[in-house]
């Protein structure tokens, strides 16, 4: 497994895939390996998957104190263009977002530690995302960024014409009224 530091604690994660003329294995979670690499404070409790269509953005995400969460996610299938947003006071990348591109070709799987909202868009025809978490869901606690936020200004990297969103995602508030942690 190789990590890298993307964005301030941001970790992304390639997994050591061996391939032959059968297809492939790759191990997708240790958790003694996950807490050799990340502390034990970290602890996963949950799985969860989401099966979505292409231009279908689900986020921006995140549930503040006491059921803040970190998350470690990936696509099994497709790809999607995945995002998270520091809302993080004291964080020297307050307000900022970082992107980066995940599918079932590079495998690749982004440690979220938790208080970051997070959202992605499917760029693909369809795809499945999964996602471990560490705390959790509580529906009181969660809050939702509009995706498309003047102040983020995020490149969603897809026409915002060709976008789907929940009625929960349409209702997300702007970063200024967004609750910070």
């Amino acid at each position: 497994m190789k990590l890298d530091k993307i964005f301030n604690d941001l970790i992304l994660i390639t997994p050591e895939v061996f391939e032959d003329n059968r297809g492939y294995f790759f191990e997708s979670f240790n958790k003694a390996k996950f807490s050799e690499k990340f502390g034990n404070e970290v602890v996963i409790i949950q799985d969860n998957e989401s099966k979505s269509s292409k231009g279908t953005l689900r986020g921006l995400h995140y549930q503040i104190p006491p059921y803040t969460q970190a998350k470690i996610v990936r696509v099994v299938y497709g790809e999607v263009l995945d995002v998270v947003v520091d809302m993080r006071l004291h964080s020297k990348t307050f307000g900022q977002w970082k992107s980066v591109i995940l599918n079932d070709d590079n495998k690749k799987q982004l440690f979220i530690p938790r208080g970051y909202a997070h959202g992605f868009v499917v760029l693909s025809d369809e795809a499945i995302f999964s996602y471990k978490v560490d705390n959790l869901y509580m529906p009181d606690y969660e809050k939702t960024i509009i995706w498309n936020d003047d102040f983020l200004n995020i490149d969603w990297m897809i026409d915002h014409s060709d976008i789907t969103l929940s009625e929960k995602d349409e209702q997300g508030l702007s970063f200024a009224e967004a609750t910070k942690i």
